[in-house]
C-alpha cells in the first residue's frame, strides 16, 4: 500500500495535485487506517494516471470525471469535441504570436505594408522620429476605420513627398515639435502649409469628394489626435485660421 507521496510519484503528479483531485471528487479519498494514515492501492495509481493524462491533454477537470465513466462512444464524441476546442485555441495562439511579432516589428503593428513603406520614406527624407510617430498614430486610426482604402490613397501620399515644399514642411514640423523647440517657427510652418493647400486648391485637389472626408466624427477624431499629441498642434491650427483656413484633416477655406 502506498502513501500519498508514493502515489503522486508513481503517477507523475504532485501531492498537492492529488489533494486537489480529492477535493473536486475525481479521485476517491481512502479512509484513514488505525494509525491515522491514508493508504492507496494499485487502482488508485491507475485512476490517477488516467486523470493526469486527460488533464495534460487539455481536458478541463470538470469534464475529466465524465470521461472516466463514459462508454466508448461517448468518450470518442467528447474527445472529438475537445480536439476541436484545442484546434481553435491553437489558431488563437498563432494569431497572438503574429500580433506579438508585429509588436516587436514597431511600425508594422496595426499598419499595412504600404503605410510602413511611407513612414520609412519619411525617415529617409530626414523627418524627425517624433513627427514620424505622429504620422504613424494617425495612420493607425485611418487603417482601422478605412482598411480597404489604404492601397488607393498611398500613391498620392508618396507623390506628395516628391514636392520639396511638402518635405520642407514635414522636416520643419518635426523640428518644431521637439521638446524645447522655438514656438515662433510654428508661424513659418503655417505659412508653408497655407502655400501647399492653396496650390492644391488651385489644381482642384481640395474638393473632398472622397467619402472618408464626409465621416465628420472620424475627421474630428484625427484633428483631436493632432492636439492631444502636442498642445502646439492647437496653436498651429489657430495660426491656420488666422490665415483663412480651418481644420487639419479636412482643410477648408474660411468664408
Amino acid at each position: 500500500m502506498l502513501t500519498i507521496g508514493q502515489l503522486a510519484a508513481y503517477a507523475g503528479v504532485t501531492v498537492r495535485a492529488v489533494r486537489h483531485y480529492h477535493q473536486v471528487g475525481l479521485l476517491p479519498e481512502p479512509e484513514r487506517d488505525a494509525s491515522g494514515y491514508r493508504s492507496y492501492g494499485a487502482l488508485a495509481v491507475v485512476q490517477l494516471i488516467k486523470i493526469r493524462t486527460l488533464a495534460d491533454a487539455g481536458v478541463p477537470l470538470a469534464k475529466v470525471g465524465e470521461l472516466l465513466d463514459a462508454d466508448e462512444e461517448t468518450f470518442g464524441h467528447a474527445v472529438r469535441e475537445i480536439d476541436q476546442r484545442l484546434r481553435s485555441e491553437i489558431r488563437r495562439l498563432q494569431t497572438n504570436r503574429k500580433q506579438i511579432a508585429q509588436l516587436a516589428a514597431g511600425d508594422s503593428l496595426a499598419l499595412p505594408a504600404e503605410v510602413v513603406a511611407y513612414l520609412d520614406r519619411l525617415r529617409e527624407l530626414g523627418v524627425s522620429d517624433r513627427m514620424v510617430e505622429g504620422e504613424r498614430d494617425g495612420w493607425i486610426l485611418i487603417a482601422a476605420r478605412w482598411p480597404d482604402r489604404i492601397a488607393a490613397w498611398m500613391p498620392e501620399k508618396f507623390a506628395q513627398l516628391e514636392d520639396p515644399l511638402t518635405v520642407r514642411l514635414y522636416r520643419l514640423l518635426g523640428d518644431v515639435l521637439e521638446p524645447g523647440a522655438d514656438d515662433s517657427r510654428l508661424a513659418e510652418a503655417a505659412d508653408i502649409l497655407v502655400e501647399i493647400v492653396e496650390q492644391a486648391s488651385a489644381r482642384g485637389e481640395l474638393d473632398h469628394k472622397d467619402e472618408a472626408f464626409e465621416d465628420v466624427p472620424f475627421v474630428d477624431l484625427l484633428d483631436a489626435l493632432v492636439v492631444e499629441s502636442d498642445p502646439r498642434g492647437e496653436r498651429l491650427m489657430e495660426l491656420m485660421r488666422e490665415r483663412g483656413w480651418t481644420g487639419w484633416t479636412r482643410l477648408e477655406r474660411l468664408p
